[in-house]
């Protein structure tokens, strides 16, 4: 034999061995960090939120007589100006429109700091494209100014109208300014204050809280973390203040063995769409499954009198046909599945619509034939 050859054999064999080695070997678990599963508590955002007037509109504002608001808000607003109007003065303001104004106030926001905000219109006003929004406070649930809004429009929509027809892509009644508020004062944050920093879970899970809480002291020490139950992990903060940026930034890039999820089965009852997770498992059942069809037709028919009858009269009347057709249903017999792929392959052997599979899942789990939470939406 060629030895080159034969060296190649060799190589091609050892290389088909260590692929066969690794198939072998057991999956090792999924890492996440730390700042995946968990946040801090207390770095929240905030939602604000005011009423403004959009001014300067093609025809297509709020219509006069109709959104009394629209009135009275340009009558504060000129009257903050300087500008003192009769009282029987009737403003005719087809370029104005009512808006609610809301935009979120990220966390260590610091005046001075624009912020986007979002511009729906609440009156009847046709279109806010091309409106400049006039100076808008907006103003926590504490009833304090936190933002100042005032910019030009950013609408996505398109409409045109003309002879009783019209034509409209996307929406014309709401849009946004990037960068359109600036920050007027900073909201505290307990982030610097006390001598403990709570972590929160994204969800309540002992068993996450538990690893959350084993990494941390792995890395930084013992006693650093301690959870105090299924949703809050909490640390001993370093006595620097000016220290607690470092010492969260690093716990937040800890990695930690991921958690394998609660069963769970999420069935959303108006769009009948079904979604399951991982450790969804199912146990020997036997299932019997057939679709039954009501058809009604209707057929208009024309019934006339005898050509020779004296008074009678054309009826148009309804001939009504109703079936009812049951497809013939077998006993299926489906086995364990440890699986998602095997409980997904068994389904689909079902010949069931996503419809017919809501009510499917629901007696499987009342059999107790199904290990997951069953939750509709």
């Amino acid at each position: 034999m060629n030895p080159i050859a034969s060296l190649s054999f060799v190589r091609r064999l050892l290389s088909a061995l260590a692929l066969l080695f690794l198939s072998c070997l057991p999956l090792q678990a999924q890492a996440m960090r730390i700042k995946e599963v968990a946040a801090v508590q207390g770095v929240r955002t905030n939602q604000l939120t005011g009423f403004g007037l959009v001014v300067g509109l093609d025809g297509t504002g709020d219509q006069t007589g109709q959104m009394p608001y629209t009135t009275q808000g340009m009558n504060n607003y000129l009257q903050q100006l300087g500008l003192t109007l009769p009282a029987d003065a009737k403003l005719q303001l087809k370029n104005v429109a009512a808006v609610m104004v809301t935009a979120q106030l990220p966390p260590f926001a610091q005046p001075g700091q624009m912020i986007d905000v979002t511009v729906s219109s609440v009156g009847n006003a046709k279109s806010l494209r091309g409106g400049t929004l006039i100076t808008t406070p907006l103003k926590g649930v504490d009833g304090e100014i936190y933002a100042l809004a005032q910019g030009n429009l950013l609408v996505g929509g398109a409409g045109a109208s003309g002879g009783g027809s019209k034509v409209q892509i996307n929406h014309l009644s709401a849009g946004r300014i990037p960068g359109g508020a600036q920050v007027e004062r900073a909201v505290p944050t307990p982030f610097a204050l006390g001598p403990t920093i709570d972590l929160g879970l994204n969800s309540a899970d002992f068993q996450t809280a538990r690893r959350v809480a084993e990494a941390i002291n792995k890395r930084m020490g013992e006693g650093v973390a301690s959870a105090v139950d299924g949703r809050t992990v909490r640390l001993v903060a370093p006595p620097d203040p000016h220290s607690r940026v470092s010492f969260i930034a690093e716990i937040e890039e800890i990695p930690m063995e991921a958690t394998i999820p609660v069963a769970k089965v999420i069935v959303n009852s108006r769009t009948g769409s079904i979604v399951m997770n991982q450790a969804v498992t199912l146990g020997p059942c036997a299932v019997a499954h057939g679709n039954l069809s009501v058809t009604i037709s209707s057929t208009p028919m024309v019934s006339q009198p005898n050509p020779l009858s004296t008074g009678g009269q054309t009826v148009v009347t309804e001939k009504t046909d109703i079936k009812i057709s049951q497809d013939a249903g077998s006993l299926i017999q489906m086995d364990a599945a440890p699986q998602l792929s095997d409980l997904v392959r068994m389904l689909n052997g079902l010949g069931a619509t996503p419809q017919d599979l809501l009510a499917i899942l629901q007696a499987i789990k009342a059999a107790g034939a199904m290990n997951a939470e069953l939750e509709v939406i």
